[in-house]
């Protein structure tokens, strides 16, 4: 850990501040502390920034309640920028966008962005369009039974793939499985926050075994 003396504020005292969704990993917004904000942050474990508009602190959901809880805070190579990892309460934006990154300018036309939220919000998609001639939409109305009789078939080409030691095709199968797995969780109204934080607590708990074996 560095000490936040070290970081470089600028010639206005201020530092960028990049914050990140940690479980999208989407950029939320960039906005700017200053020795004060950035020391009630870490104090609060929310964040704080400092208004260039206003010429004054605040704190992120004080009105609004869209609060940003703090997971870490990264400083770059040259300790004159931040990364600010947070689990948010709501929308970043003000203007009520998850993000405020929401204006396309540019798009590789061979190259795909993917992300587990991404094809979520797809199949979310899918269930509420229902388009035609999709194999989706044909899975949301058959409904549950069939999706679960999906689910457990591909978790049995999982099993026979990864019992003949074959990488590309136990990987290609627990493609299949996962797709199958998220179509249940829009089904029945699991997001992906949900599973991440099942996840993290899993890790915690997993993490606190491990030092009490390690001190035994």
């Amino acid at each position: 850990m560095i000490n936040i003396n070290e970081l470089k504020f600028d010639e206005k005292g201020l530092i960028p501040a990049v914050v990140v969704d940690s479980i999208t990993k989407k950029v939320l917004t960039v906005a700017y502390m200053n020795k004060e904000s950035l020391e009630i942050s870490m104090q609060k474990g929310l964040t704080c920034f400092y208004s260039r508009s206003r010429d004054e602190l605040w704190l992120k959901g004080e009105t609004s309640g869209n609060y940003q809880h703090i997971v870490s805070i990264t400083a770059d190579c040259d300790n004159d920028a931040l990364v600010v990892v947070v689990e948010k309460d709501g929308p970043a934006c003000h203007k009520g966008t998850d993000s405020c990154f929401t204006n396309p300018v540019w798009q590789a036309q061979d190259l795909q962005e993917f992300s587990l939220q991404g094809l979520y919000d797809m199949l979310v998609g899918r269930k509420q369009e229902k388009p035609e001639g999709s194999y989706t939409t044909y899975l949301f109305e058959k409904g549950i039974d069939k999706i679960l009789k999906k689910v457990g078939e591909e978790c049995t080409e999982v099993i026979i793939a990864g019992k003949a030691d074959d990488k590309a095709e136990t990987v290609y199968e627990l493609a299949d499985l996962a797709y199958h797995a998220m179509v249940l969780m829009v089904q029945m109204g699991i997001t992906v926050e949900d599973v991440h934080r099942e996840l993290a607590s899993r890790h915690i708990i997993d993490h606190k075994v491990k030092q009490e074996k390690m001190t035994k």
